[in-house]
């Protein structure tokens, strides 16, 4: 036994030995802007040497990305630790360089004494809102499969299971996504819907500028005797009562004033095919937001399946080296136990965020009215989406000039003033003009009567003008234009209350943008030591210097640290995402 114990404390003594002779590491790590998710590529951050882990001198791409991101530091005019000290490496370097030469690296605006003072290398030209109605979810055309559309029967109702099987999974990044949205969704198609009908009602109004012309024929035959008897003929002639004639008639009708009426409900109309394209426009702005949000919910649900199935496999690790630890006679049962404990409850977490997993899935579908035989997976990798070179109260002024929100409000106000006219209209006078042609024909011929043959045509027209005023009408006409004042004054409310949320919109989406951008860096940090610190729990453990319970919780602030860093990645486009919204820019990175 006491052989035992000084074997035991020897090996400990060597363990902790070769952990007090590892290098220190010299500086903490840095924090790195708009570097991508380690859950696709693990990245890691350190000092900036001669040569590489390898011993082989940085290549020259790898030289100009540190560059490119020292400029862009040094021109941003920020605080901190200059990134030209350190460098990037990545165990997907190929993948990096590349995205590196496809677009020059930029940098997000990280907090400093000038928070809102956009980057003048990185300013972007603002973009002007697209035409009212034009629907462009995507920047340009990507292209999609074909077999992921829909059936084009929006009345098919599948009966049997088979034909609501998933047959298959198809990976999709997010402009594949706008894309199939901006063709399938079926909030967009109603909208498309409702426009046309403004179109028609808008012509149908138009036509009251022209005359109305009706054409009109007709054939008759009438007689007499037909129960009765007939009389016996008149000097010596027969007595016909059966005749045939032939009718025609054509008139044309004009409304030459209308007191303004009829131009007030032409106006009317243009300014609800106004209406309807301003809520087109602001119906694919919103299908944007919600498909982007339903996207990175699908990532966040499978980078929690990602996390949870390390967490498993973390948890088994535990376990085996707690049971060797036993066998070994320097482990107790009870840290058996509760590694197993630990196993179960991974295991347990696995199985919701599959669930989870599934139903995001389902929901991203739905939205972009996927074909019910395929179900769609993300697969752009999760990184920051794009960046925000805009002051806030630049974002403010562009959302002022770019939301159909705040232009509906004026449509609806136009519309209730040519309301107000109409209703005034009725009580002005009212004037028309008429014209009618017609002409008869008979067409019998056993009558030979002269004076009678020369009454089988005839033919007469007759001009008019009409002249109507409404003297009283209960006053109808007085209290529908009141009505009309009122709801001007609504609309007027109704404008102010959606510039003050705009407002409020875009201060919001704003803030979170910097916070979570924030929140991605120190995530970044503490995703590395509780890596580090998870490594060193371990082999205390297997020194016999720790416990279990150590490397439990080691394993747990890790799990935490992967899900901060991927919420935090996921918040900050989701954020970008709902200030593109805020003020209907249509960008997209």
């Amino acid at each position: 036994m006491k052989r035992h114990y000084l074997f035991h404390s020897l090996c400990s003594s060597l363990t902790l030995a070769l952990l007090a002779a590892q290098p220190a590491k010299a500086e903490p790590p840095a924090r790195v802007t708009g570097i991508s998710s380690p859950t696709v590529r693990d990245i890691t951050v350190k000092p900036l040497k001669a040569k590489t882990l390898s011993g082989k001198s940085p290549s020259k791409s790898d030289r100009k990305l540190q560059t490119s991101i020292h400029k862009g530091r040094k021109a941003n005019g920020s605080g901190g630790v200059e990134l030209s000290k350190y460098e990037i490496h990545s165990y997907k370097s190929n993948q990096l360089t590349a995205q590196a030469r496809q677009k020059p690296q930029q940098t997000a605006p990280t907090p400093s004494s000038n928070t809102n003072a956009p980057n003048p290398k990185l300013q972007q030209p603002q973009q002007q809102r697209p035409k009212a109605g034009q629907i462009d979810l995507p920047n340009r055309s990507v292209p999609v499969p074909n077999y992921l559309n829909p059936s084009p029967n929006p009345l098919r109702f599948p009966t049997k299971p088979e034909e609501v099987q998933i047959l298959g999974a198809e990976p999709i990044s997010l402009r594949q996504a706008l894309e199939l949205a901006r063709r399938n969704n079926l909030q967009l198609q109603q909208a498309q819907l409702s426009l046309q009908r403004s179109q028609a009602s808008l012509r149908a109004v138009q036509a009251a500028e022209y005359p109305r012309v009706n054409l009109g024929a007709g054939v008759a035959n009438q007689g007499s005797y037909i129960f009765s008897d007939q009389p016996d003929s008149l000097f010596g002639q027969d007595l016909d009562t059966n005749t045939t004639s032939l009718t025609g008639d054509l008139s044309l009708n004009y409304d030459l004033f209308t007191s303004g009426g009829r131009r007030a409900r032409i106006r009317a109309a243009e300014e609800q095919l106004r209406n309807d394209r301003l809520d087109l426009e602001r119906i694919s702005e919103e299908v944007r937001l919600n498909v982007s949000t339903r996207y990175y919910d699908l990532q966040q649900a499978d980078e929690l399946v990602r996390i949870q199935q390390s967490a498993v496999r973390n948890a088994q690790a535990s376990l085996r080296d707690a049971q060797a630890l036993e066998q070994a006679g320097v482990g107790t049962r009870f840290d058996v136990l509760t590694s197993q404990v630990q196993v179960a409850r991974a295991t347990q977490d696995l199985a919701n965020a599959l669930s989870q997993q599934r139903v995001s899935r389902r929901q991203l579908a739905v939205l972009v009215n996927l074909a019910e035989s395929v179900i769609i997976t993300a697969a752009d990798p999760v990184e920051i989406a794009g960046l925000w070179n805009l002051t806030q109260e630049q974002s403010i002024i562009q959302a002022y000039k770019n939301r159909a929100e705040l232009e509906q409000q004026l449509a609806q106000r136009n519309i209730n003033e040519q309301q107000r006219r109409i209703a005034l209209a009725t009580l002005g006078p009212q004037i028309s003009l008429a014209a009618r042609y017609n002409l008869s024909e008979s067409l019998d011929s056993n009558n030979n009567n002269n004076s009678q043959q020369s009454q089988d045509f005839r033919d007469q027209y007759s001009l008019g003008a009409n002249v109507t005023l409404n003297l009283y009408d209960g006053g109808e006409a007085r209290a529908r234009a009141r009505e009309a004042e009122a709801n001007i004054a609504i609309a007027e409310t109704n404008f102010a209350n959606q510039r003050n949320q705009i407002r409020l919109d875009v201060e919001q989406a704003y803030s979170q943008l910097q916070s979570n951008f924030e929140n991605i860096q120190t995530a970044s940090v503490a995703l590395e030591q509780a890596r580090e610190a998870l490594r060193l729990a371990r082999l205390r453990f297997q020194a016999g210097v720790g416990t279990q319970t150590e490397v439990i919780d080691s394993e747990n602030r890790l799990t935490q640290a992967e899900g901060d860093r991927v919420n935090a990645i996921l918040s900050y486009n989701r954020a970008l995402a709902q200030l593109q919204r805020a003020i209907s820019s249509g960008q997209q990175s």
